[in-house]
């Protein structure tokens, strides 16, 4: 009798394990996010006040700093500008699918209405939940919702006494078993409120929180600490998804308004392409004013990028990587992840002055009796003020090699120069490995 219990327990506790080992993303979520291909992350805390590195200024800080830190500065974090339908509605525009937003950044001041901590935002002027306001925004404009979530928690050590350090024994959610039970009871929060659609962790260890989310929400999907999330670097090649690259407009994470250097709108567009073509997504990142408004130089950025998706989305969006070729000189390529279509991504063209022709050479790919070339957002048939000029986008198949003939119809910008790239779809292509 003893042991047929013992074989039960035994089996029980070996089903429990299994079970447990086996709660990650679930595959066609997964296959989900990888369409999206383009999102928007949002950093904002309260030290935004300071224009400081967010969070990490506690780090090796004094006393006196730390209690000003945490006493002084909720008192005046004010984003009475925050609109969190105009957010939404820019974000919408720039054709990015989700949004990750720092619900709890490392310093441990959470921007929803918690029941777990004092260190929030209701306990500022404000006094209103930012995190709830900007999910139904987001929400109306049917946009995925993100949240970033630190298991380290700089408050949580200052509370315990103990040294505050990304890097110290205690810092650690493995090590410290007050600080994990106050994390899964602040996720536990998050996602009874919020039914957020993606998590990202952002601590060095993380326990078994990942787990603990897909048991509680298995339509969750957990970026940081269930896939890879190279921070402000692509990697070198094509990768297999899924993957997400996630980078500043500038050099700092939080709004920066002093010392600051921006990426230009082209080069933001140029990432989202090369990111793309390796099989990625790109989780691009700005920063709100303490006011809770967009910095001009941010939204400029977003506007460039949102008319280039506007035209271009179809290359970006339910793509996967070529499986021939990534690049080629200053082409780069994606491919409908169902379908023998091609995107060639022409990049580093100067002054290609609107109706003029230019024609490109690829190498890995043949034309079929049922090819058919174009350009995304033209219709190929007119050039403004030029009617006896003819758009058209040809092909030739030559032996080795397939001849794309391009026409720049498209006004975009007044000086009729498009200084962003220019994208040519191909249908019923063969892909050659050469």
């Amino acid at each position: 009798m003893r042991t047929k219990i013992k074989i039960t327990i035994t089996l029980f506790f070996a089903v429990c394990i299994t079970t447990f080992a086996q709660l990650k993303n679930n595959p066609d979520l997964v296959e989900d996010y990888m369409d999206m291909g383009f999102g928007l992350f949002i950093h904002w805390s309260v030290d935004s006040q300071l224009g400081s590195v967010i969070s990490h200024s506690l780090v090796g800080a004094s006393d006196d700093y730390i209690d000003k830190y945490y006493n002084e500065l909720p008192k005046t974090f004010y984003p009475d500008k925050f609109d969190a339908d105009e957010w939404a509605r820019l974000f919408k525009i720039t054709g990015a699918e989700y949004v990750v937003f720092t619900a709890k950044h490392h310093n441990g001041f959470c921007m929803w209405d918690t029941k777990t901590t004092d260190f929030n935002i209701m306990n500022t002027p404000y006094g209103k939940d930012i995190v709830g306001q900007l999910v139904i925004a987001l929400r109306k404009q049917g946009l995925k919702v993100g949240l970033y979530f630190s298991p380290e928690d700089f408050s949580v050590l200052r509370r315990q006494g103990h040294l505050i350090s990304r890097k110290g024994e205690m810092s650690s959610v493995n090590k410290n078993p007050e600080l994990l039970a106050y994390d899964k009871e602040q996720i536990d929060e998050l996602i009874d409120k919020y039914k957020p659609d993606i998590m990202f962790f952002d601590s060095f260890h993380k326990a078994d929180i990942v787990k603990h989310v897909h048991k509680k929400d298995p339509s969750i999907i957990v970026t940081r600490g269930e896939m890879k999330t190279p921070e402000q670097s692509i990697p070198g090649g094509a990768m297999p998804g899924p993957w997400e690259t996630c980078m500043t407009m500038g050099t700092q994470w939080q709004y920066k308004p002093t010392n600051e250097n921006y990426k230009s709108g082209s080069e933001l567009i140029e990432k989202l392409i090369e990111i793309r073509a390796k099989g990625g997504n790109f989780l691009l990142n700005i920063g709100p004013k303490p006011n809770g408004e967009i910095p001009i130089e941010q939204e400029e950025r977003l506007r460039e990028v949102a008319l280039w998706m506007y035209v271009n989305e179809e290359g970006v969006k339910n793509t996967r990587t070529l499986p021939t070729i990534i690049k080629d000189g200053d082409m780069w390529f994606t491919k409908d992840k169902k379908e023998n279509t091609a995107y060639v991504f022409i990049t580093n063209q100067q002054n290609w002055f609107k109706g003029f022709r230019r024609n490109f050479l690829l190498k890995n790919m043949k034309a079929t009796k049922n090819t058919k070339v174009s350009v995304l957002g033209q219709s190929d048939l007119v050039v403004e003020y030029w009617p006896e000029n003819t758009p058209t986008t040809r092909f030739t198949q030559h032996d080795d090699l397939l001849e794309i003939s391009v026409s720049r119809a498209q006004r975009l910008y007044n000086n009729k120069i498009w200084h962003n790239p220019i994208v040519v779809k191909i249908t019923n292509v063969e892909f050659i490995n050469k």
